[in-house]
C-alpha cells in the first residue's frame, strides 16, 4: 500500500456544558459528541525520503502550521518513522465553525499513518499524542458516539439512535478563543449526570456570547429556530437541528432563503477508521 484515501467526519456538539476552570485557565467541560457522515477528503501518498509536504492549499493557513502536518510530524517523530508523506486535503468543513474540521483532518491523517506506515500504534496511545494537537482530536481518534469531560480528552462511549441534522453554516469563522475569554461566559454550570442524559435539559453555554459577538449566528439560530431546537455546535459557527429522518430534513432545507449554506447529514456514530488503530495492551 503506497496511498489511502481517507475520511475526516464533522461532529456536533449536543450540548456544551462549561462546568469550571483549572489553575492554567484551561475550561472544564461536559459534551456529548456526535459524528456526522459529511466531511472532509484525505489523500495520504507515502514517501520513501521522509519528507512530508501538503500538496494542496488551505486559505490562510500555512503548511507548517496546518494540523494535517503537524499531526503526520508527530506521527512521524514519536514513532521514528523513516517514512514521509504528501498530504492532499478536499476541504469541505469550514474554518471556525464548530465541526471539528481541524481536529477531525489531524486524526485521520494519524490514523491513516498508521495503517500507511505500518505502525500499529493502540488508540489510547494515539488519543494521547492527540490532545497535544488539540482537544477535540481525542474524540475522533476514540472514534464514537461519546460523553467528553475535562478539557474534552475524558470519553465515554454514549449510546445514542440515529438521527438526521440540518447543519447551516453562518458565513462567519468564531475564533474559540475569543468565545472563551469572553467576560459573560458561564463558567459554572452543573455537571450532567450522563446516566439520565438527554432527559436532563442541556445547552450549549457558549451560544449566548457567540450570538453577542456575532450577528450572522444569532441570524442562524433564530431562521433554524422557527422549525424547531436549533443549536450552535461547538464555539460556533455552525448551527444544527434534528430532523426525523431525511425527508423531513430535505423538506425544511428547501424552506430556508435563498443563498443559505446549509447541508443535511445523517449521524455517523463509528469512525470509518475506527479498525486502524489497535487496543494498547
Amino acid at each position: 500500500m503506497s496511498s489511502v484515501r481517507v475520511f475526516a467526519p464533522a461532529k456536533i456538539n449536543l450540548f456544551l456544558h462549561v462546568v469550571g476552570r483549572r489553575p492554567d485557565g484551561y475550561h472544564l467541560l461536559e459534551t456529548a459528541f456526535r459524528m456526522l457522515a459529511h466531511g472532509d477528503w484525505i489523500t495520504l501518498t507515502r514517501r520513501e525520503d521522509g519528507a512530508i509536504h501538503r500538496t494542496s492549499t488551505l486559505a490562510g493557513v500555512a503548511e507548517e502550521s496546518d494540523l494535517v502536518v503537524r499531526a503526520a510530524r508527530l506521527m512521524q517523530t514519536r514513532t521514528n518513522s523513516r517514512f514521509g508523506v504528501d498530504i492532499a486535503v478536499e476541504k469541505k468543513l469550514p474554518m471556525g465553525g464548530g465541526l471539528g474540521g481541524g481536529s477531525s483532518d489531524a486524526a485521520s491523517v494519524m490514523l491513516g499513518l498508521n495503517r500507511l506506515w505500518g505502525l500499529g500504534i493502540g488508540r489510547e496511545t494515539l488519543q494521547q499524542w492527540g490532545l497535544t494537537l488539540g482537544a477535540d482530536v481525542p474524540f475522533f481518534l476514540f472514534g464514537q458516539s461519546a460523553f467528553a469531560q475535562g478539557v474534552g480528552e475524558k470519553l465515554q462511549p454514549l449510546s445514542l439512535p440515529p438521527a438526521c441534522y440540518v447543519v447551516v453554516e453562518p458565513p462567519v469563522a468564531v475564533p474559540t478563543g475569543q468565545i472563551f475569554t469572553a467576560d459573560d461566559l458561564t463558567r459554572d454550570t452543573e455537571p450532567t449526570i450522563i446516566a439520565r442524559f438527554p432527559e436532563l435539559p442541556t445547552r450549549n453555554d457558549l451560544e449566548l456570547v457567540a450570538r453577542r459577538l456575532f450577528p450572522e449566528v444569532d441570524a442562524a439560530i433564530e431562521m433554524l429556530g422557527a422549525f424547531g431546537e436549533a443549536r450552535m455546535s461547538g464555539s460556533g459557527s455552525s448551527v444544527f437541528l434534528r430532523c426525523a429522518d431525511a425527508s423531513e430534513a430535505r423538506k425544511l432545507v428547501a424552506k430556508l432563503p435563498s443563498g443559505t449554506q446549509a447541508w443535511i447529514a445523517e449521524s455517523l456514530d463509528r469512525h470509518p477508521l475506527f479498525d486502524w488503530a489497535d487496543s494498547d495492551q
